[in-house]
């Protein structure tokens, strides 16, 4: 006899609710910019430190970025993202306060001090935010690289967070009083660039130069792992400002294209001067070109035309590759201050560059769709657009006028209690005295160095054919390191 069925059961399914104001594309694209962006401190600046810098300090440059990160995200979250984005404490500066309370967090993104109020959580913003300000701390770290006392940098990181970054952050993006005057900056120009530049020069003077050994040789120690960095801050940067407009709206397509557009064009360029006056194109020197382009593209990247970002990216590819290879030879304090990675040069002067050609070239079109620029126009369109250049000019000597004093303040009281610079006998060693650690341990002490080990080396230092033709090897000195910047150049 047949067995009867089962009886049939009802599934509900059931749907987590969604709040009205969640537009999930937006969301989805937010989290997506921030993990691009965080993709280009870890790994992207991690890989590159450890790899440009001599090999005994692969580790401790590698080591310097990946605290930031982490340091960065946990004061971030207990006071200093509310202090960038939160109420308003000075014109240029918010309150500090905890970002961790869940309803807080779920809530709907808002800056309380702007008009700005995006379609997703505050958990979102929150992140996105974070990814920024600690990328800022690690191009602040190139300046100091091969040198600075690693517990200094402790100590460093969450006070020039809290005392500088924050500052002009609530300042330009948070509601302070360069953003309700309507200066532009799209995505970090000043915050991020010009900030980090002047606040690594300024830290590079006190903190001293390297070992005059170093200083005359700092051959980078691994140019192909250094590309593969250079290339997750290339496409890490769509993310960068791409994810500005906080929306996946049609200013985000713009800035997108034309950040890529201004680096391509800038790497072209700056690797064109280098064959002009050097002879060969160098490896080294399209990264610089690659990253002045961004840099200088990011103040304005949704809001010019894409002729403008070319013109853009042939200035950004020029204008610093002067300031580096000719003015850094012409000025005594520009030689005096040991910048190891020429921070000054690839995002200061970029960054500068990039706020000031906004005011130019801001499109009226495109700045309807952002705030609080809706009614900004570059010189370039006439109106109130030489207004809006000294707008630029204005924002930009504030920022470099509060990161010089800001960042001397706080190394003069770190030094206090903890000598900035690592003592002799631990710069001539590097890595293993700091860290007990190598990064290439089987290859020894990067310091013993034999010239008969590269092929393309002979011991007047001389590039043999091996290394044509570019000068650099995967695994040796590179010339462009050590000799181009600098240069004199008569032009």
């Amino acid at each position: 006899m047949a067995q009867p069925a089962p009886p049939l059961i009802a599934y509900t399914t059931v749907t987590p609710a969604v709040p009205e104001w969640l537009n999930k594309g937006d969301n989805a694209w937010q989290l997506t910019a921030a993990t691009l962006v965080g993709l280009q401190s870890m790994p992207g600046l991690v890989v590159i430190y450890a790899s440009i810098v001599k090999k005994k300090w692969a580790v401790n440059s590698a080591f310097m970025a990946l605290y930031a990160f982490a340091a960065v995200l946990i004061c971030w979250v207990l006071f200093a993202y509310r202090m960038a984005f939160g109420d308003e404490l000075l014109p240029f500066w918010g309150k500090g306060a905890p970002a961790l309370g869940q309803k807080y967090l779920i809530s709907r993104a808002k800056i309380p001090e702007s008009n700005v109020q995006p379609f997703y959580p505050m958990a979102s913003l929150v992140y996105f935010q974070f990814t920024f300000a600690a990328i800022t701390l690690i191009l602040l770290a190139g300046s100091v690289l091969g040198r600075m006392n690693i517990k200094a940098w402790m100590a460093f990181v969450p006070l020039w967070l809290v005392f500088s970054y924050t500052v002009g952050a609530f300042s330009l993006w948070g509601g302070g009083f360069l953003y309700h005057w309507g200066v532009i900056d799209y995505s970090g120009g000043y915050v991020i660039h010009l900030a980090s530049g002047i606040s690594g020069f300024t830290a590079a003077y006190w903190v001293g130069p390297r070992l005059k050994s170093d200083r005359e040789r700092f051959p980078p120690n691994n140019v192909l792992l250094m590309l593969v960095g250079a290339g997750l801050l290339w496409m890490g940067w769509s993310g960068f400002n791409g994810g500005a407009p906080y929306a996946a709206n049609i200013s985000a397509s713009v800035a997108v294209l034309n950040t890529n557009i201004c680096a391509a064009t800038s790497l072209l360029v700056w690797t064109t001067l280098d064959v002009i006056f050097f002879g060969k194109p160098s490896v080294i020197g399209a990264v610089q070109g690659m990253m002045t382009g961004l840099a200088c593209i990011t103040p304005g990247a949704g809001l010019v035309q894409s002729w403008a970002a070319i013109v853009m990216g042939i200035l950004s590819g020029s204008v610093p590759w002067v300031s580096m290879m000719v003015l850094h030879k012409k000025s005594t304090l520009l030689q005096k201050v040991d910048d190891a990675l020429a921070v000054f040069h690839t995002h200061a002067v970029a960054g500068l560059l990039g706020g000031l050609l906004t005011g130019l070239f801001a499109e009226p079109e495109l700045c309807r769709l952002i705030l609080p620029v809706s009614s900004s126009r570059g010189a370039f369109y006439g109106g109130t657009g030489g207004l809006q250049f000294v707008k630029q000019l204005v924002a930009a000597l504030f920022v470099i006028g509060w990161n010089l004093v800001s960042t001397t303040l706080i190394l003069l009281a770190i030094r206090v209690f903890i000598p900035l610079r690592m003592p002799d006998n631990e710069l001539m060693i590097g890595d293993d005295a700091v860290h007990g650690e190598e990064a290439y341990a089987l290859w020894g002490d990067g310091e013993k160095y034999d010239p008969t080990r590269h092929s393309g080396w002979n011991n007047n230092n001389a590039m043999s054919s091996s290394a044509a033709p570019y000068g650099e090897e995967l695994i040796a000195p590179s010339p462009y390191i050590n000799g181009a910047r600098g240069v004199t150049i008569n032009l």
